[in-house]
């Protein structure tokens, strides 16, 4: 027992922290493009694009699971692809975890950053312009600064549902001990053993802990957004 946990509890708990932290990190570049895209663009496919970032919040997370396997499964033209030319296997691997983590937060992550884009005073880039400030310099020297915390929040967001992604993830990578088996498939499976009732509660005591310290962090940036924005 190490602390409150045991040490596979602390095995587990170590590898949901992995998995969700690189599922945040790798899925911010692509989130922050598409949440500009999705505020600031006019362009045919705009409303498709939108619905498709937001599918993964609609779809039960089994299908989502069931298609990720189907595409990026060994035998899947993506996943046969990507084993056979670089040697890279996503299906029941944490790598695997961390793509249908990745996923199923990315609408959080990439709503709450085009809120702060669309908050965004459109005069403040247009008189960075008129200084001659090109489109690139711009955007990191006003538009960046201005977002940033709409940026935390939605990492912090994307973050915390990665941590409590279960079906997409079961469905892809199953539940593999030590290998793919995060803390909400970790309580699953304790509760469907005699006596794991206390395993269990000790690992849903870490995921609410998690999700309120979450919520409590995306609040805090979610009104230093609408500060500063408003230049308070």
């Amino acid at each position: 027992m190490i602390g409150w946990l045991t040490a596979q509890e602390w095995g587990i708990v170590l590898l949901s922290l992995r998995v969700s932290f690189w599922a945040t990190l790798l899925s911010l570049p692509v989130g922050i493009a598409v949440a500009l895209l999705l505020a600031r663009g006019r362009f045919p496919g705009h409303g498709l694009l939108n619905a498709l970032v937001h599918l993964p919040l609609v779809l039960p997370p089994v299908v989502t699971g069931y298609i990720l396997l189907v595409v990026f499964g060994r035998r899947g033209p993506v996943g046969g692809w990507l084993e056979a030319q670089f040697d890279i296997v996503l299906a029941f691997r944490w790598t695997g975890a961390v793509l249908a983590a990745a996923i199923m937060a990315f609408p959080l992550m990439v709503r709450a950053i085009r809120l702060a884009v669309e908050a965004v005073d459109a005069g403040l880039e247009e008189a960075a312009a008129t200084l001659g400030a090109g489109p690139v310099l711009r955007f990191f020297t006003v538009t960046l600064p201005l977002i940033l915390p709409g940026i935390l929040a939605g990492s912090v967001l994307a973050f915390a549902k990665a941590m409590g992604e279960f079906g997409a993830t079961i469905t892809f990578v199953s539940a593999i001990p030590g290998q793919t088996q995060t803390v909400p498939s970790a309580i699953y499976a304790a509760l469907q053993v005699p006596g794991g009732e206390a395993g269990a509660l000790r690992l849903v005591l870490v995921s609410v802990l998690v999700a309120l310290g979450a919520v409590g962090v995306s609040e805090w940036l979610s009104r230093r957004t609408r500060k500063r924005v408003a230049g308070r």
